[in-house]
């Protein structure tokens, strides 16, 4: 627990959970006398500029920026990139992308104009970048990472805490095989941590992955990356310990030498300190209330190591234990191990739960989502390997336990375990695989919630809809509908065919797919009963609600909200 209060420390030092803009000089889709000298986006936090991207293009698609991106001296939160001296007037396209705290892309993209008559704005064509979190190849090393140190680590409880007092008890029986399985799968951890961090690394500088050179920098300027090294550096004090302590090990005498407790202790210490790296530098350590979320992210993966690791044991040891030694050794392990897993599976279960219901703001949300689909797979995964775990407890240690010992009335028993391990094992790795997957998409917005509420779904393209509120009939029109272009949202009023006038109308945008900052604008009565302002409000593509909050002369506030698909 003290690594686990350590790793708190950290979290107020981090930041949301994705980058976004709060502030653009030019501002979005505003008009200029002059031509600016650069391009300045601020932030709500700071991003490393050697992973941003801001590009800036006329109409005919040529790039204005000449220099590269660098932080402004005035706010680490601020991106600059200077341009092209007296550029003509006209429309020009300015297209963003950073790399947020957690390790995630994003990416937006708006409009500007030099005066003083630019003309009617071009329709752009938006660049995108097609590198994401969730790519084949991270999502593998990702997964072999995850998979390599958990089983290391629940490869280490089990030796060391579980099956130890086996050799005592089962003459000609030992534990070499689980040790060498445990030492096998500390170096695939040493070896996938890096892997893991320089695909990660050169996926979100768009570097190629033998670029060494350059992507060794660039290991430790994100907090992302910091994370990882810091993984790398605690796994390979646990790896030191707990080897120390397999060395040290005497398991046929019964008490530990103190070297030995001492020894075992730093490798506990070393694997809370290494399964907390993940959730401070992810989402949960983004996601309120943040001490919980990583105490839950914690206790999640160290329950599911235990689980992986012990199952991986017991395969080595159903292998490895002698004919006649192989009954009574996992009469011995087999029951200690089951009332272990029972722990750690509801542990599992509970801290699953729970941060299912932090991250998920509404119940659709599971299935309507890309994150919540993903969590009904790991679901379903871990509800069939606990069946099997169920299984297990229920058949095969009361069978080991009734054979006494003999090899031949337990022979039923322990082949019966050895399917039944086998199928777990590989449940509970797709379930690990997953959890790769959440951990590398974007949880959803608190602001998808909205979307249940909604009166109706437009776009994308023109909108012109009419929706009905409180007695009132309000016919939403926002045109051209995209995204990174200058939009014109009004609304016209109508009560019982009359035309409702002198009311007070608040547009509000939230980003229904990824956490940003709520919009707001007032509206202004253009035409008797029509409210209406032009405005860049949706500076990314993807679903929208648009929040009409009207306040009527003589009858009570009443909202209407819409979800609007803007494209580029």
């Amino acid at each position: 627990m003290a690594a686990v209060a350590a790793g708190f420390a950290l979290l107020p030092s981090l930041a949301s959970a994705h980058a976004y803009l709060i502030r653009t000089v030019p501002v979005a889709s505003g008009v200029l006398n002059s031509p600016p000298p650069s391009v300045a986006l601020t932030y709500d936090e700071a991003v490393e500029p050697r992973f941003a991207i801001i590009s800036v293009t006329d109409a005919a698609g040529r790039q204005q920026t000449i220099g590269q991106v660098r932080r402004s001296p005035a706010n680490p939160d601020t991106l600059v990139v200077p341009l092209r001296p007296n550029l003509p007037q006209g429309w020009y396209l300015i297209y963003w992308r950073a790399i947020s705290v957690d390790g995630h892309p994003v990416q937006g993209a708006f409009t500007y104009a030099v005066g003083p008559n630019p003309g009617p704005a071009p329709q752009f064509p938006v660049p995108h970048v097609s590198a994401t979190a969730v790519t084949p190849q991270l999502l593998i090393a990702r997964w072999a990472m995850f998979l390599s140190v958990m089983s290391a680590i629940g490869l280490f409880v089990l030796r060391c805490f579980i099956a130890r007092p086996m050799v005592r008890r089962v003459r000609g029986t030992s534990l070499r095989a689980v040790s060498r399985a445990f030492i096998v799968a500390s170096v695939l951890g040493l070896l996938t941590i890096p892997i893991y961090l320089d695909l990660a690394t050169a996926n979100d500088s768009l570097r190629s992955v033998f670029d060494l050179g350059a992507l060794v920098p660039l290991y430790r300027v994100t907090a992302f990356g910091r994370g990882y090294v810091d993984m790398e550096l605690c796994f390979a004090l646990f790896c030191l310990a707990a080897w120390i302590s397999l060395w040290l090990d005497r398991p046929e005498r019964e008490p530990r030498s103190v070297a030995e407790l001492t020894a075992g202790a730093g490798a506990l210490l070393g694997a809370a300190a290494v399964l907390i790296v993940p959730g401070a530098t992810g989402h949960a350590a983004q996601t309120s209330p943040r001490g919980l979320s990583v105490l839950l992210d914690w206790a999640h993966l160290a329950s599911g190591s235990i689980w992986i690791g012990g199952l991986i044991g017991l395969l080595v040891l159903w292998r490895s234990l002698p004919a006649g030694g192989r009954v009574p050794g996992l009469s011995i392990v087999v029951p200690r191990f089951s009332n272990v897993a029972f722990v750690s599976v509801f542990v599992l279960l509970a801290t699953g739960t729970g941060a299912t219901i932090i991250h998920m703001p509404a119940v659709n949300a599971l299935w309507d989502t890309s994150y919540g689909r993903a969590i009904l797979v790991k679901i379903g995964l871990l509800a069939a390997a606990m069946a099997l775990a169920a299984a297990n407890l229920l058949r095969t240690k009361p069978q080991l336990a009734a054979a006494g010992g003999s090899e031949e009335q337990g022979r039923p028993a322990a082949g019966l375990l050895r399917r039944v391990v086998s199928l777990e094992a590989i449940l509970v790795a797709g379930a690990v695989f997953t959890a790769a997957v959440l951990s590398s998409l974007a949880p959803p917005p608190p602001a998808f919630a909205l979307q249940n509420s909604a009166l109706a779904t437009v776009g994308p393209g023109t909108v012109a809809e009419t929706v009905h509120r409180a007695g009132y009939q309000l016919q939403v029109l926002v045109s051209p509908n995209k995204a990174a272009a200058p939009d014109s949202f009004a609304v016209r009023i109508t009560k019982g065919g009359q035309r409702v006038r002198g009311a007070n109308v608040t547009l509000t945008l939230n980003h229904l797919e990824m956490q940003m900052p709520q919009q707001e604008y007032q509206l202004t009565e253009t035409h008797p009963g029509i409210y209406a302002r032009a405005a860049p409000a949706l500076i990314m593509v993807g679903k929208w609600g648009l929040a009409f909050q009207v306040t009527p002369k003589n009858d009570p506030a009443f909202t209407a909200l819409i979800v609007d698909q803007a494209n580029g």
